[in-house]
């Protein structure tokens, strides 16, 4: 059994990590509040637009449009990955991480052997991950979520958008977490260029949008165009990525928020667990000590007697 100084270190250790897990919990929840507000304000304009857009898809042709237009050939491919900057998130990064690798494999192994597919990582843990792994990162995001902006998801939809439209690659997709609740999160794999056809549900999307029975069956509501469609869909096509991309970052933060709740909260639990055993063992080690001192106390006694 270790001496009563080793445990008296270890128990201190562990209640030194205790205190910063409990901490972390405590700052994640905070963070996982305003990150739940972001992205509850955020939703309702960026599900409408991606009504509007479905709409005015009714009224114009947009395989016209360049961002809708379906290649025949799908020679090279860009992936954004959305992950964290940080750790300590449970299995968040794991996962996606995961997902990412596994859709590669099955999806786009062609394009990774001819050396055609690139990778934009949004967030230090994938940039870092794939850097590792030789794959072709464009663009630097490191550090994203430090201080989450606009002007993020505006650089990456405009790096992404340059590219397809000059022939670099003739697809993106991006690959995130959408927030559920704050013990669960959704693992997206969804096309950003071309602009699909049909309208792209996620699992929130399907419980939120209201009126989804109606798009899905193909009814639309009139609207009067001005300009005319063709002009608002050029408009509005780029801004509806950006936008889109932009609610991405924001359920992947408050994803990463919550998974790290959830794993401080159990990392918090343990320490209260481990410090109950050390302390018991504690206690046992010192009335063993004890015992010891007084048997070799009467044993002296009674020698001397």
């Amino acid at each position: 059994m270790a001496n009563l100084q080793d445990i008296r270190d270890r128990i201190s250790s562990v209640e030194n990590t205790k205190q910063v897990t409990s901490a972390m919990k405590m700052v994640s929840a905070a963070k996982l509040r305003r990150a739940q507000e972001a992205i509850f304000q955020t939703r309702p304009y960026s599900f409408r637009m991606s009504e509007v857009i479905s709409h005015i898809k009714k009224h114009v042709d947009p395989s016209l449009h360049p961002l809708f237009q379906e290649r025949k050939e799908k020679n090279a491919v860009l992936l954004v990955i959305v992950t964290a900057d940080r750790g300590l998130a449970g299995a968040f990064n794991t996962t996606i991480l995961k997902l990412a690798e596994k859709t590669i494999s099955e999806r786009f192994a062609r394009q990774k052997e001819s050396e055609n597919l690139f990778l934009i990582c949004v967030g230090k843990k994938g940039h870092e991950h794939f850097q590792k792994q030789g794959y072709q990162l464009i663009g630097d995001f490191r550090g994203a979520f430090d201080r989450i902006s606009f002007e993020t998801a505006y650089d990456v939809t405009e790096l992404a958008r340059e590219g397809y439209n000059d022939n670099r690659w003739d697809e993106v997709h991006v690959i995130y977490n959408e927030f559920k609740n704050t013990i669960a999160q959704n693992r997206i794999v969804e096309q950003l260029f071309p602009i699909p056809a049909e309208l792209y549900l996620t699992p929130v999307m399907e419980s939120e949008m209201t009126h989804v029975a109606e798009y899905k069956e193909g009814e639309s509501v009139d609207y009067l165009f001005e300009p005319d469609a063709e002009t608002i869909l050029d408009v509005l096509a780029p801004r509806y990525v950006r936008h889109k991309l932009w609610r991405i970052f924001l359920e992947s933060n408050a994803s990463e928020q919550g998974a790290r709740m959830v794993a401080m909260d159990s990392a918090t639990t343990n320490a209260e667990e481990m410090l109950g055993n050390l302390r018991l063992t504690y206690n046992r080690a010192r009335q063993d000590a004890i015992t010891n001192e007084l048997i070799e106390i009467t044993s002296g006694a009674d020698a001397l007697g």
